[in-house]
């Protein structure tokens, strides 16, 4: 079973409006060795070099390290313009990460649910439309990607163009390239029926990171349709999941994604503290 020494806790719920020396100091006082930064703390267009620099040494100086850098964008829009700034962002972020000494970052395709002009499919665009756009779009990312040696972790997530493993296969089989990799998150995938002890096994070392993420129900609409809930409450089998990446020789991070929206907001009263506490002490029974 992985060791809780390689544990982390994506830095988005409210700590987005956290100092990144206080989300460090409180995620290393919980236990965590790992932090994922999302564009809030980590953007080239908001942050100068200096600042970038400066939060990855500012990381290591808690004794943790960046397990992933998030920058989900969203490439299946129907406005070129938005979808030119979205490709370009993200090859701005790869040579940010890539310059910094990192070398994972997370993206997904699109086109995402909750984002009021996402195109439908197929009522807004077809399928194959939407392939097109995507491979296109990561066709020229991942030029980026392998001039400055950083895994794009791909996450397959509900109701995207990729979404579990023989959709985010398509994408891998149609781009095949060293850096076009596998951000395994189980939560997605089991809305959609997959079995995802199989699916690590069929990943193998194409996987460079891991989310930690329940989930029960079947896709639609998040809430009604399904949820992610607290970890051990959903559909995942853990110690399956854990023992075979085990038996495959992942030896990277498994991130935790608190996704469990009501639970934080009412019960939680929507303090990130208390979320990244309750998610350790899950990992630790389920690990342990």
């Amino acid at each position: 079973m992985p060791g809780k020494n390689q544990l982390s806790f994506m830095a988005s719920l409210d700590f987005a409006q956290w100092k990144p020396e206080d989300i460090l100091k409180t995620l290393s006082e919980i236990g965590y060795k790992g932090v994922g930064w999302t564009l809030t703390h980590f953007n080239p267009r908001t942050k100068s070099p200096q600042e970038l620099s400066d939060l990855v040494k500012l990381t290591q100086s808690y004794g943790m390290e960046i397990s992933e850098i998030v920058v989900q964008q969203d490439y299946v829009s129907l406005d070129k313009g938005v979808r030119r700034d979205r490709i370009e962002l993200t090859k701005e972020c790869i040579q940010a990460v890539g310059e910094n000494g990192l070398n994972v970052m997370n993206v997904f395709t699109g086109p995402a649910p909750w984002l009021p002009d996402a195109p439908r499919i197929p009522d807004d665009i077809s399928e194959g439309e939407a392939w097109g756009i995507v491979l296109e779009a990561f066709e020229e990312i991942l030029q980026a990607a392998e001039k400055y040696k950083v895994y794009l972790a791909v996450e397959g997530v509900f109701r995207h163009l990729c979404h579990d493993y023989y959709t985010t296969k398509h994408l891998l089989d149609s781009l095949p390239s060293e850096y076009l990799a596998i951000n395994m998150d189980p939560s997605h995938g089991s809305l959609y029926g997959n079995d995802e002890v199989w699916v690590v096994r069929q990943w193998g070392k194409k996987i460079k990171h891991v989310h930690v993420k329940d989930a029960i129900g079947i896709p639609g609409v998040s809430g009604r349709d399904f949820m992610f809930p607290l970890i051990g409450e959903g559909m995942i089998d853990w110690r399956g999941f854990f023992g075979v990446l085990d038996e495959i020789g992942y030896k990277g991070f498994l991130s935790v994604e608190f996704e469990s929206f009501n639970y934080y907001r009412e019960v939680l009263r929507s303090d990130p503290v208390k979320a990244a506490e309750i998610s350790m002490e899950s990992l630790k029974a389920l690990i342990e």
